[in-house]
């Protein structure tokens, strides 16, 4: 080789695979289908791979292990419902139409985005140590909103005083709306957070004089 001869070098550290912030997308929306028709623990990494058009070096510079991969698409899920959410709480409306809104938000989200929606019910328990409390602390701030809308009507005495239970239990009995609702079905999103709004309020508002 003479001194004068242009050595080409071969970048390292990035695999091939396009674009990082277009390959991550790709790797997440088949993340999403594939763990909500298998499940996390009937996906093999290989599927997510060849779904995404990656080889499996190259996914795993993309997303680390697959226990990261759920944490992202689970945490990227929380954190959009959570955006709206706090921008509903922070509205100037009284806490009865809080609870309303909030209701048809997190109806629209389940109905809009029912595969992350079964994945958050039946994987997230998947997740350990640093990442299972990473979601619990997503979940703890999307409890805290509701919460806090409630103890809002509490103090102004608007609504009656009641167990925090009665929350959770709402909203866990409003996370399954993903399994039946039909869009060609008889009540829009809207009508069944409605629905949803009314027979809360009925428990919590206090009665007219």
């Amino acid at each position: 080789m003479t001194p004068h001869a242009k050595v080409t070098r071969r970048r390292v550290g990035r695999p091939p695979g396009g674009d990082s912030t277009e390959t991550r997308d790709r790797v997440l929306r088949a993340a999403v289908k594939l763990f909500a028709e298998k499940g996390y623990h009937g996906t093999g990494v290989a599927e997510i791979g060849d779904a995404a058009g990656l080889q499996r070096g190259a996914l795993y510079y993309h997303i680390g292990s697959k226990e990261d991969l759920l944490l992202v698409l689970l945490r990227r899920h929380v954190e959009e419902s959570l955006e709206g959410e706090e921008r509903i709480a922070a509205m100037d409306v009284g806490p009865a139409e809080k609870l309303r809104l909030l209701l048809r938000h997190h109806v629209k989200t389940l109905t809009e985005r029912g595969a992350e929606a079964s994945i958050w019910l039946r994987d997230a328990s998947v997740l350990t140590g640093k990442r299972a409390r990473e979601l619990q602390g997503l979940r703890d701030r999307v409890e805290e909103i509701w919460q806090s809308v409630v103890r809002e009507g509490e103090d102004a005495g608007v609504f009656r005083k009641s167990d925090p239970v009665v929350v959770l239990g709402l909203l866990s009995f409003a996370n399954f709306v993903f399994l039946w609702y039909r869009p060609q079905g008889r009540l829009t999103p809207d009508q069944i957070a409605d629905a949803y709004a009314d027979l809360l309020l009925q428990g919590l508002l206090k009665p007219g004089p």
